[in-house]
């Protein structure tokens, strides 16, 4: 049960509640009382005549049209009704959800000025699994995420039958979910209609999806990475806590720690200390760039995935709607804390990232595959090279080679993009960041393909770098302690458990790779055993993106 207060909501708590995980409100007096005192200033400013944008106004380039008090109500469902306009697909129902939260979240900062009943609808729809129908074109993230929250607040207040929720599995109108909950429609009051659609918790809520699975990514690709250096017989020198004490960007010292944690106890891994290199006569006296650069050119990610983590957790954890009602003082500041330029330029940083990490993984597992530069292995990681026919994992470098570009062309820029002089120029600028979270998404679901993929050649190498060690085909005594429990994992739910007899890929014609590949990836998306294997490394990426 994650308790909402309007702050303190990390990554984690909106991934656990797009999951499913139930919410409460917080019982804080002093948090209930800034809801109250805001709300209670916006009937105040109605009835003293005062002018308030959205409230005796209409909107934007329109705010210089008055509008009587009589019809004030009229005008916040208005608000909801008018961005009915939604086209292409549906927003998925996890990012639904993390929009709900997040959009509960900043009422709750009691800022906004709504009554509290209309806060605990969303809760009300949150606990029961009721999650309406919103989608992913609408948005240019200025003036909030405008037509995606509406299609939410309007389903939870029942605003007309043809906005339609998913309750377990059924698809059915606002207002028979609304009976089931035994709930009738709402009628909303001045303000609540902006309220609940100008802000930045659409995009955002798919942003920290998207952040939550990218770290887990970024976390996965460096152990990896740790078992392509094993197979590869890199020495652990590059990782040195000497090297990256010298050039101390905070990126690049902790991937140095990471690996020389990810590599401890591996048998695999060459130390050349006191200048040990005896095994390299007649080869390269140093490894190849992309192992003896990885913590210089790993580094920046961890940094920059650490900058965007930080903007999109503090945009969860703000007040981001227009006009904004201080519950102390009584100001009503007329504002644009509803443009979500951080979540936009977070969710570019993302994708860049992204782009980056499978570059480098890529270039790697073109090491693996070729004799040239990989220390001995078979071409393709061939299983049995006394087949005559038999080309290894030559296809699936051929998918990680289709996938990579595409998350490069995702990593191209949003939030610089225009027009930018939408609604009669009134919002001429804007962030672009619900497109830039929708590709966020887009990126992560490659990226996650590809780290499956780079985990069965990954597999294979191990199983093949040990045989040419000692007799059989398990690598569990060879790898360090890290790795032996993802290698396990991942080999398990790619085929089954290690098989000393065997390697994962022994002839071609025995099993498709295909199947191999989506085994690993339904367990990272869905499953438990390879996250269960990474733990300990995911906690560390954890701990350093939150520092």
């Amino acid at each position: 049960m994650i308790t909402i207060s309007g702050e303190g909501l990390t990554l984690a708590d909106i991934v656990a509640v797009s999951q499913g995980a139930e919410v409460r409100l917080s019982a804080d007096p002093a948090v209930l009382a800034r809801v109250s005192a805001s709300q209670e200033r916006i009937e105040k400013a109605v009835a003293g005549g005062e002018q308030v944008y959205g409230v005796t106004t209409l909107y934007g380039g329109m705010a210089d049209q008055y509008v009587p008090v009589e019809r004030m109500v009229e005008l916040q469902h208005i608000a909801l009704w008018h961005h009915k306009t939604a086209t292409g697909p549906r927003l998925p129902e996890a990012d639904v959800r993390a929009a709900m939260l997040l959009r509960v979240n900043s009422l709750m900062k009691g800022y906004s000025g709504v009554r509290l009943e209309l806060i605990q609808r969303y809760v009300t729809f949150l606990n029961a699994g009721v999650t309406p129908h919103a989608y992913q074109r609408g948005s240019i993230g200025a003036s909030g995420d405008l037509v995606p929250l509406s299609y939410i607040g309007a389903s939870v207040i029942g605003l007309d039958p043809a906005f339609l929720v998913d309750w377990k599995g059924e698809t059915l109108d606002c207002h028979t979910a609304l009976a089931r909950l035994g709930l009738a429609p709402l009628t909303l009051r001045p303000k609540e209609g902006l309220a609940m659609n100008n802000g930045t918790t659409a995009s955002t809520g798919v942003a920290a999806n998207a952040m939550g699975r990218g770290v887990t990514i970024f976390a996965l690709s460096m152990a990896v990475q740790a078992m392509l250096a094993e197979a590869l017989l890199a020495t652990n020198q590059s990782f040195h806590p000497t090297i990256q004490a010298i050039k101390p960007h905070p990126g690049q010292i902790f991937v140095g720690s990471l690996f020389r944690d990810l590599l401890e106890g591996s048998q695999l891994i060459r130390s050349e200390a006191a200048g040990a290199r005896g095994h390299r006569q007649g080869k390269l006296i140093q490894d190849r760039y992309s192992l003896r650069c990885l913590p210089q050119y790993t580094g920046p990610i961890a940094d920059m995935l650490a900058v965007a983590a930080r903007q999109i957790t503090t945009e969860a954890n703000s007040a981001n709607d227009n006009p904004l009602v201080d519950p102390d003082t009584g100001e009503v500041y007329h504002t644009g804390n509803f443009l979500a330029q951080y979540t936009g330029v977070a969710c570019d940083t993302l994708r860049a990232q992204l782009a980056m990490l499978l570059k480098h993984l890529d270039v790697q597992i073109a090491m693996l595959v070729t004799p040239e530069f990989n220390n001995g292995l078979p071409p393709s990681l061939v299983g049995n090279t006394g087949h005559g026919l038999n080309m290894g994992l030559k296809s699936l470098q051929l998918t990680c080679n289709s996938v990579a570009p595409l998350v490069q062309f995702y990593g191209r820029s949003m939030v610089d993009l225009y027009p930018s002089h939408a609604e009669q120029f009134n919002q001429n600028i804007n962030s672009q960041a619900m497109n830039a979270a929708n590709l966020a998404r887009e990126a992560v679901e490659a990226s996650e393909h590809f780290l499956a993929a780079a985990l069965v050649f990954a597999v294979q190498a191990v199983e093949l770098r040990a045989q040419t060690v000692r007799p059989g085909y398990d690598a569990s005594d060879l790898l360090s302690h890290r790795n032996v429990a993802l290698y396990r994992a991942a080999r398990t739910v790619a085929l089954g458990a290690p098989d000393p007899a065997r390697p994962m890929l022994w002839d071609d014609t025995e099993g498709f790779i295909q199947d191999k590949v989506e085994g690993i990836l339904t367990d990272l998306r869905d499953g438990q055993a390879i996250r269960a294997a990474l733990a300990p490394t995911l906690a560390d990426v954890e701990a350093f993106l939150a520092a």
